[in-house]
This record gives structure tokens, C-alpha cells and sequence, in this order.
């Protein structure tokens, strides 16, 4: 094989950029500063006729589109959930394009889909759940709750596969809480977000077991057809856990499918101390949980566990003249899971990463998570300018100052501003309010306490704005 100096050269380059950028990520602002359309224009408004080095590529790609990024690979990115990846999960990543295969059937790559099959059932054993939870990787939870939903709407024996249904009569249930991609399915399915009906929560905002069942008598007396329930371990606005066991026998009582979302908290139930967040799931027909999230695995990676696969390949295989096989029937084809055709070779980045970094350390790295959202909650509640919000079962802390809606977007939009660190929002009892999720592989105490002292900074500053302009002499 001939070689490829360029090319060689090129990799070398961006290997030690790589190597210096999970040593110096604090060296940039974690929220990018640009503002909209620089990026664009500042690129050539169509593709060059004729090739380019590779070292201009790489050139431009620190000049030109390093400014335009959002570091979700800081140690102080505590916004929405994290995705933190690692370096077990980036040499994996660059063998999968090396490679570049679709794992769409057995034979069109054997390895992609046994290594998957391995790789899932791992961290099915990690996190607790029984024999019989069979796994598959998808993008995102949204695309994993997606097709449990479709699962659960074949289970209820309405043929939608192949006749259709008419999905506005159709009815689904989930917490007020629950993210949005639960009633986005919806979207999808046809019932629309009429169809997805949301549950009052309580005071720890837990989804309300007699409220649940009260709206599946009330749907059933109306005629309605209800099909699924939808539960949660680590809703996104206050990764609040529904009591699973309660939804579940709920669930069983009214023979209707029940789906939990763990994409953020089933990974702590690694954790000895944490296993009992998963309480329940046991009887859960599917459950998804991320780790692009709190397991260092770059994304995409969502483990969809189903206990009755052979619902979900019903509800999804579809296999055409060109894409039948010897060996059907005795090996899984992981195109029979859900809409995807084309699938990438993901089950090898979980595999890398679990077997670097071993349970231990994964649990080493997540128990320091919670320790230091921990000492957050308390450096909050010591601080009579702010009060918590939520409870913290994992590493994310709902909190607002007491000034209200404006201080706080105030105080969001300064610390952001700052580059110092990146925080984010969410509204809890008709409040706005500030959150800090801590889930990269490198933040130390040190990183959670720079973005606290940023927020403390930020509310004296607007206080004193605040008393300064209220001091002026008014005409």
C-alpha cells in the first residue's frame, strides 16, 4: 500500500491537538462568543475546484471554526446534561470512521453488531437490570423513546404496522416533568400532543401514581385507547425520579406498556450507593439510558433495553428482496429495531470505554460528581441571597436567586457572557431558575466553585446596578 505522508502528517497534527485540548479545554471560553452569521461569512460561499492541504483544513479549523464552539468537552460546562467525552471514546471514534462500515444486518459487518450485543449487555449487568433486557444502540433518547412508544403501540394489538390506525383516539402517559421528546414522539406518531397526556407531579416533582390511574379511567370511560406510560429516573428541569414501582404496577393493572426514561440517571445505579434508582424498572418492556452522557462514551450513544424485542422488531422489521439473508432468524439484524437503515459502528466507543476505564473508575468518576453537586446544594443554602429549588439525587443543582425572573436571567447572561463558565435555565413553579449540571469526565471542586463564585459575582453586581440606578434623582 502506498503511503500518504500528508495525510500521516495530518493525523499527528491532530492527534497532539486532541492530547492538548483535553489538557488546556479552561484555556477557552466555555460558551462560544460569536455572533450569529461571522461564521458563515467568513467561510467561502462555495466548494473549491480544486483540493486543498490538509494542513489549510486544519489551519482553518483553529482560525475559523474554534471560535464558533460551544465547549461541551469543559470542566466547566454545567448546562443542560453534559456529554463529555474521553479519550478511550475518541480513538474509538476515529477507527469507527477509519472503518466506516453500516452495521445495518449481521453479515454486513458480524463484529459491529456481537460487539454491540456485548457491549449493551455490560452495562445491563453494570446498572442492575435482570436477564431478559436485550440492548440496542440508537443516536439519542429521542430517537430510543420514539420506538418504545412505537413498540408499545404494536403490543396493544391494533395492527398500526400494516393497516394504520387513527392515532388521535390513541392516549400515552407521562409526568409534567418528563422532556419533551416523550410528547415529541407524538409528533411522530400521529396522535399529537393531545395524545401525550402529562401527569400532575408532587411537592419533589415525582409523577402522581392516583393521578395516573385517574386519567387512564377517565380516557378509557371517553372511549379513548390508552397504550403507554412513560416514566422517568432524572427528569431534565429537576432529575426528579417517578416512583417506578407504583407507575409499574399501574401499568400491569391496566395491560398497558410501560417505557422508562433513565437517559441521565440510569447510569448512576452503577453506583452501589445509587442502584436504587432503577427501583421498578425491572418490570419496565423498555428502558433508555445514555451513556454520551455520564459515561464518557462521546456522543451519539442511547441504549434502548427492551424485554420484549420481539415486539419491537414486529413493529419495525421490514426487510426488502435486496436486503433478505442466509441468516436470518439465528443472528440479530439491528436494522429490525427502529427506522434506521444506515447504523454506525457505536457498540465499539462503549466497549472501549468500559473496558478502559473498568466499573471502578467509572463509579470513582460518578461518585465525585454527586460529592461535589453535593457541596454546591450546601454552599447554596448557606447563602441567604439564594435558595434551592429542587432536591439533588445526582450531580445537578435547581437554585435562584431571590430577586426574581430578571435577576436570575441577569445573572444567567453574565456568568455566560464571561466565558468563565456556561450554566443554563429552566422554570420550576412558573419560576426562572438556574441550574448546574456536573458531569464532565475533568471538572474538579475547584471548577464548581469558579462557577459559583462567577454566580455570586454576577448577583452582587447586578444588586449594586440595581441600587445605583434606583438612587438616581428623577427629573
Amino acid at each position: 500500500m502506498s503511503a500518504d505522508p500528508e495525510l500521516e502528517a495530518a493525523l499527528a497534527r491532530a492527534s497532539e491537538w486532541v492530547r492538548h485540548y483535553f489538557e488546556d479545554a479552561r484555556a477557552y471560553p466555555v460558551l462560544s462568543q460569536v455572533e450569529p452569521g461571522s461564521i458563515r461569512r467568513a467561510l467561502p460561499p462555495s466548494a473549491p475546484e480544486r483540493g486543498e492541504p490538509l494542513d489549510a483544513l486544519l489551519d482553518d479549523f483553529e482560525r475559523l471554526v474554534l471560535p464558533g464552539i460551544t465547549h461541551w468537552n469543559h470542566p466547566r460546562f454545567f448546562a443542560y446534561f453534559g456529554i463529555t467525552s474521553s479519550g478511550p471514546g475518541v480513538l474509538a471514534e476515529l477507527l469507527i470512521a477509519a472503518l466506516n462500515i453500516n452495521g445495518m444486518l449481521w453479515r454486513t459487518s458480524p463484529a459491529a453488531t456481537e460487539v454491540e450485543e456485548v457491549a449493551t449487555d455490560w452495562l445491563r449487568q453494570a446498572i442492575g437490570l435482570p436477564e431478559g433486557f436485550s440492548g440496542v444502540i440508537n443516536d439519542t433518547a429521542s430517537s430510543s423513546t420514539l420506538y418504545a412508544l412505537v413498540a408499545a403501540r404494536e403490543a396493544a394489538g391494533l395492527d398500526a404496522g400494516r393497516r394504520g390506525v387513527d392515532s388521535r383516539r390513541l392516549r400515552y402517559y407521562t409526568s409534567a416533568e418528563a422532556h419533551s421528546s416523550v410528547e415529541k414522539a407524538g409528533l411522530v406518531m400521529g396522535t399529537g400532543s393531545a395524545g401525550c397526556v402529562r401527569i400532575p407531579v408532587d411537592a419533589e416533582f415525582r409523577m402522581r401514581p392516583a393521578e395516573l390511574a385517574a386519567a387512564i379511567a377517565r380516557d378509557r370511560a371517553a372511549g379513548l385507547t390508552p397504550f403507554a406510560v412513560v416514566a422517568t429516573v432524572g427528569t431534565t428541569s429537576t432529575t426528579s425520579i417517578d416512583p417506578v414501582p407504583e407507575v409499574a404496577e399501574i401499568a400491569r393493572d391496566h395491560g398497558l406498556w410501560l417505557h422508562v426514561d433513565a437517559a441521565y440517571g440510569g447510569a448512576a445505579a452503577i453506583l452501589p450507593s445509587h442502584r436504587h434508582v432503577l427501583a421498578g424498572c425491572e418490570h419496565a418492556d423498555s428502558l433508555v439510558v445514555n451513556p454520551h452522557k455520564w459515561l464518557f462514551t462521546p456522543i451519539d450513544c442511547s441504549v434502548l433495553y427492551c424485554r420484549r424485542e420481539d415486539v419491537l422488531g414486529r413493529a419495525f422489521s421490514l426487510v426488502p428482496d435486496y436486503l433478505s439473508n442466509p441468516e436470518a432468524g439465528r443472528v440479530r439484524n439491528l436494522m429490525d429495531y427502529g427506522t434506521s437503515l444506515g447504523r454506525r459502528f457505536r457498540g465499539l466507543k462503549l466497549w472501549f470505554v468500559l473496558r478502559a476505564f473498568g466499573l471502578e473508575r467509572a463509579r470513582e468518576v460518578l461518585a465525585g460528581h454527586i460529592e461535589m453537586a453535593q457541596k454546591l446544594k450546601a454552599w447554596v443554602e448557606r447563602d441567604p441571597d439564594f435558595e434551592l429549588l429542587a432536591p439533588v439525587p445526582f450531580s445537578t443543582v435547581v437554585f435562584r436567586h431571590r430577586g426574581g425572573d430578571a435577576a436570575n436571567r441577569g445573572i444567567e447572561e453574565t456568568v455566560n457572557g464571561s466565558g468563565v463558565a456556561f450554566i443554563s435555565h429552566t422554570t420550576v413553579g412558573g419560576a426562572y431558575v438556574l441550574r448546574m449540571a456536573i458531569g464532565n469526565l475533568r471538572t474538579t471542586e475547584d471548577d464548581v466553585r469558579a462557577a459559583w463564585e462567577a454566580i455570586r459575582a454576577a448577583a452582587a453586581q447586578l444588586k449594586v446596578s440595581s441600587q445605583t440606578s434606583s438612587s438616581k434623582p428623577t427629573s
